[in-house]
């Protein structure tokens, strides 16, 4: 992050208000390194694409996304492209009806216009006036906010850990549960059970998730759909297509736009 960013957040995280918010500009390719905050996080980048790791696992969050942490979550924030991020930080211990787990939400015209002027709000703005009401009407649209799939859990198991570390690796690989379990050691019936067990997924599930979450990064990079296509294992560009606009309404070729 430019600058200090440890005094920076220390301002709004010792802040007397509720709700506030920054902003801070990235390079591509820049990463935060792992820290916390004190206070939940609403975390948007109104250009670019964020990469956000956890304990709990990976989110990949892209423009019109926005990701809400909670309090105390350690997490690494790295950056596909130039990367404008508007973030709120909230004491969400003083507020009713906020998630209580960490997810990406979608983010409403109205919600992007909020967070963006929550950025221009002082510190210590009044709490009975135009900004205190703002920023009510900016919480009420993330209680609002509708849910979206792109996590990727993280297992903690070892062996399940492995598989995923080569799924990641080689996104395009077709190995099934059944050549991975012989290169542990166990049946394809356990690697299934383990999958679900730590991850919440099965196997082809979480590939599937992996595949789609390398695919919204290279994107980011302007990479050709063949090729993000091809190298993220599908058939062909036209399957890939079908499988994106299934996820997000639209073709890869029209998301960033």
């Amino acid at each position: 992050m430019p600058g200090d960013p440890t005094m920076k957040h220390l301002a709004y995280h010792d802040a007397d208000r509720v709700t506030v918010a920054m902003d801070v500009d990235y390079p591509d390719g820049a990463s935060t390194g792992w820290h916390a905050h004190p206070r939940a996080q609403l975390l948007h980048a109104i250009e670019g694409v964020m990469t956000v790791r956890s304990e709990a696992g990976t989110w990949v969050v892209p423009p019109s996304r926005a990701l809400w942490l909670v309090a105390g979550m350690k997490h690494e924030v790295r950056m596909s492209g130039a990367v404008k991020i508007r973030t709120v930080f909230i004491d969400a211990t003083a507020l009713d009806h906020l998630p209580k787990q960490s997810r990406v939400v979608s983010v409403s015209p109205l919600l992007r216009e909020l967070i963006v002027a929550a950025v221009r709000i002082p510190l210590d703005y009044p709490g009975y006036c135009r900004d205190a009401r703002l920023m009510r009407l900016l919480i009420d649209e993330i209680r609002e906010a509708d849910v979206l799939p792109l996590h990727l859990p993280s297992p903690r198991e070892l062996r399940v850990r492995r598989i995923c570390e080569g799924l990641l690796a080689d996104p395009a690989s077709s190995s099934t549960a059944e050549q991975w379990g012989r290169q542990l050691g166990v049946t394809a019936r356990t690697v299934h059970r383990l999958f679900v067990r730590e991850t919440g997924m099965t196997f082809a599930q979480w590939r599937d998730q992996a595949r789609l979450l390398i695919a919204l990064q290279r994107l980011a990079q302007a990479e050709r759909v063949i090729d993000v296509a091809f190298d993220c294992g599908y058939a062909s560009q036209s399957a890939f297509t079908a499988m994106f606009r299934r996820h997000f309404g639209k073709p890869p070729s029209e998301f960033y736009r």
